[in-house]
């Protein structure tokens, strides 16, 4: 488990630009949409909402590409960045095999490896009470 803690920053570097590439949503919603999902959302709403997530998902990419760099929030951002993929996880899960043959199918398991990774370094990271 060391390599991961060894290799965190360029973990979190690739983590980070694979994450920010959901900009693509903000700009490009339905397209966005069709070619993650299988599927798109119609109405001015749906407009707002995915750009809005796809714009969330690109911060969260950006925050760990500065936690990266900036140990001091190193933790921080590797903790948002798990908890927010893990929702998205499991929110697609419990549509059952519906969406697990689309693209969003491996970006869920892509994730996933993320969150492992991302819970390794946590867990190895822990301050350690001094006891004396």
């Amino acid at each position: 488990m060391k390599i991961i803690t060894a290799n965190i920053r360029p973990i979190m570097i690739v983590s980070g630009a694979l994450t920010c590439t959901m900009a693509y949503a903000a700009i490009a919603p339905q397209a966005a949409l069709l070619s993650s999902f299988g599927e798109t959302l119609n109405g001015p709403l749906s407009e707002i909402v995915v750009r809005n997530w796809g714009a969330l998902i690109a911060l969260i990419g950006m925050m760990l590409i500065y936690g990266a760099f900036n140990p001091a929030v190193r933790s921080f951002s590797l903790t948002i960045a798990a908890i927010s993929k893990l929702i998205f996880i499991v929110l697609v899960l419990f549509q059952g095999a519906r969406y697990l043959g689309e693209p969003v199918g491996i970006a869920i398991a892509i994730d996933l490896v993320w969150v492992l990774l991302f819970a390794v370094y946590l867990v190895n990271k822990r301050p350690t009470a001094n006891l004396l």
